[in-house]
């Protein structure tokens, strides 16, 4: 497995069958994807967590034996925690799901904390309080989704000043490719459209592993536009020493390795960065 230099680069989850033939060979058992998407992408945004809740021990460490110590898992909170009891009474929950987590502490890139969409700023003390929880040596990602916290005002002053206190980082996600065009004869855009918010993108960096979400379009050229300007800024960072996490989705995840993969190609075209390594299913394609 190469370390990419500086960055991060993922996508939502690794066991999506729909990736067998590409990113994996044609007819690989799920038991082997993890190994094969740690070959060519260094994090993972494990959003099965968010659902699912604390994964069982021996799940974590069948993850910890196939992942190579470079690789980074980004697992989000539960549900239960950020939507269920947005975020109150939930110390002892908090606890086990990082004690289920333990095996891969040394792994863990920022977790997510996605808040919803209408968590605004009279709760920012419970954010609060789970950030003075937070323990030291696990980075923190923190996506919010209320208006009042775009509009530059009070609300995000106070959010923005808290991240940085805490060292957390403020999740960015850009929907800028998925929202410019209707969604018209595409069921896989409008589910897209119909599930993610239509939140303005707020470029900022409040702690050291900047995590930006890139919700892509389904046209190419769609997507190569709106991630053109990323480009600057991922290396901008990278220069003052920090580590960007780039996770990367499409309208249906299908193509989501091969958007992947053409955006860090944009990116290495003015970034040092080593290559990715060969898709698996590409690579026993070609031996045919």
């Amino acid at each position: 497995m190469k370390r990419l230099s500086g960055l991060y680069l993922g996508l939502p989850m690794w066991a999506n069958p729909e990736w067998c033939g590409s990113l994996y060979p044609p007819y690989a058992g799920q038991e082997s994807w993890l190994a094969d998407y740690a070959q060519v992408f260094s994090a993972v945004e494990g959003n099965t967590t968010f659902y699912s809740g604390a994964p069982r021990a021996e799940t974590v460490a069948g993850w910890s034996r196939l992942a190579p110590p470079s690789f980074r898992f980004c697992f989000k909170l539960p549900a239960t925690l950020t939507h269920g009891k947005r975020l109150h009474d939930v110390e002892a929950e908090f606890d086990a799901f990082l004690d289920a987590l333990a095996p891969l502490h040394d792994r863990l890139g920022p977790l997510l904390v996605q808040l919803p969409r209408d968590f605004g700023f009279a709760e920012l003390p419970r954010l609060e309080a789970l950030l003075l929880r937070w323990p030291a040596g696990i980075p923190c990602a923190v996506e919010v989704r209320h208006p009042e916290f775009f509009h530059k005002g009070m609300a995000e002053v106070a959010l923005n000043r808290l991240l940085i206190t805490h060292g957390a980082n403020r999740a960015m996600l850009d929907v800028r490719a998925l929202f410019s065009t209707t969604a018209e004869g595409s069921p896989a855009l409008a589910h897209a459209q119909s599930e993610k918010p239509r939140c303005p993108l707020h470029v900022l960096s409040t702690g050291n592993q900047p995590l930006i979400r890139f919700i892509g379009h389904l046209e190419e050229s769609i997507n190569r536009d709106h991630f053109q300007p990323w480009v600057g800024q991922i290396k901008l960072w990278i220069k003052q020493g920090k580590t960007p996490f780039l996770f990367v989705h499409t309208a249906d995840n299908r193509q989501a390795p091969q958007l992947a993969r053409r955006l860090f190609q944009a990116l290495a075209c003015d970034i040092d960065l080593p290559p990715l390594g060969a898709f698996a299913g590409e690579r026993q394609t070609s031996l045919f």
